[in-house]
């Protein structure tokens, strides 16, 4: 099958680098789904769950994304996260507080550098918050 290169980076650090036969992200009018030649295209992306079908691997890799963009040429495919968490490093508890507390802030933000953090928190819980839900929703 057909490979495309794939980075997955966000403003902290590099999530994923390798090859992929075939990627799903969260566009803002719904799924995009990307085979290997796919036209070339710049969009956004919203808070959700980005999954990758890495060759020789049965699991999918799965990314919660915040938002950010993703440029998409016939070989290669760029994700420009604004926060990302790999699936391993997903936690309920901790997502539900994180979510809690980005409400809270947002609710008590009093200047607008206080509302912009609140609101990326937020997004960040929320895409976690569904890439848990996709894992528990494939699992059963």
């Amino acid at each position: 099958m057909a490979k495309m290169r794939v980075e997955v980076v966000s403003t902290e650090q590099l999530i994923f680098s390798g090859d992929a036969e075939f990627l799903v992200a969260p566009g803002q009018e719904g799924e995009l789904g990307v085979y290997p030649r796919h036209v070339p295209l710049l969009t956004r992306i919203t808070p959700g769950v980005l999954r990758l079908k890495v060759p020789g691997q049965k699991e999918e890799v799965l990314v919660a994304v915040s938002g950010g963009m993703i440029e998409i040429q016939p070989t290669h495919i760029t994700v420009l996260a604004d926060t990302a968490v790999r699936w391993e490093d997903l936690d309920e508890a901790r997502a539900n507080e994180a979510k809690r507390s980005a409400e809270t802030d947002l609710k008590h933000a009093t200047d607008d550098m206080g509302m912009a953090r609140a609101h990326a928190a937020l997004a960040l819980a929320i895409a976690e918050l569904k890439a848990l839900d996709y894992l528990k929703k494939r699992v059963h």
